[in-house]
């Protein structure tokens, strides 16, 4: 394909577009979900986000465990999150996180999916590996999904202590948790993005605070 077909085809693309949206009559839809999205990160709840940060600071402290748990793109988010803390907080000469998401090993998840229950995927790991102390960083969006429900239960037993990160009513997930972040929009998108906004938020605060420590 020629550079002058790549143009053609890119610009009928984009014409498709713009002319669906158009006979939408709903607007720009871009920027009613970029508008939508910054009114939501207006209302984060900074003293939330703070508790947050002390209870993941608190366990790079003591040397303790985060596991990270969560369905869909709230798997993605647990993996991104497990990445972030490990590797871009470190700070040479101190001591590193010691981050596990528990979304990673699909072996594993697959045979107690798959031989017991997928209920059970995110609870049966942490009976391998919780100690007392360790935090369980727990990300639903309903907050009622029931391995990540199942999770915070085994978790709370084993004296784990419980992050969620919810959508904006949390569900049982909110009631459970030792400490809880809400998204403040009742869009799935948004409360998505907000999760991982979190992260990095939190991440890059938590470096800052290491780096000083």
């Amino acid at each position: 394909m020629t550079q002058g077909q790549d143009q053609e085809v890119l610009n009928m693309d984009e014409n498709l577009a713009l002319q669906i949206n158009q006979r939408i009559g709903e607007g720009d839809l871009i920027d009613q979900y970029l508008e939508e999205l910054i009114e939501t990160l207006e209302k984060f709840d900074r003293e939330s986000l703070w508790q947050v940060t002390d209870v993941l600071l608190n366990a790079w402290q003591r040397g303790a465990q985060v596991f990270i748990i969560g369905n869909g793109g709230s798997a993605a988010t647990a993996s991104h999150m497990a990445n972030d803390l490990n590797k871009f907080t470190i700070s040479p000469g101190k001591k590193r996180f010691k981050a596990i998401a528990l979304t990673d090993n699909v072996p594993l998840m697959t045979a107690w999916g798959n031989d017991d229950s997928y209920d059970c995927i995110f609870s049966e790991q942490l009976k391998n590996f919780l100690n007392p102390g360790d935090v369980i960083v727990a990300i639903s969006t309903s907050g009622n999904s029931r391995n990540v429900i199942k999770g915070v239960e085994v978790g709370h037993e084993l004296g784990g202590v419980v992050v969620a990160l919810t959508g904006d009513t949390g569900g049982r997930l909110a009631q459970m948790a030792d400490y809880c972040f809400y998204i403040p929009s009742p869009k799935i998108g948004p409360q998505e993005d907000g999760h991982m906004i979190v992260d990095h938020l939190v991440a890059n605060t938590l470096k800052r605070l290491i780096e000083a420590a």
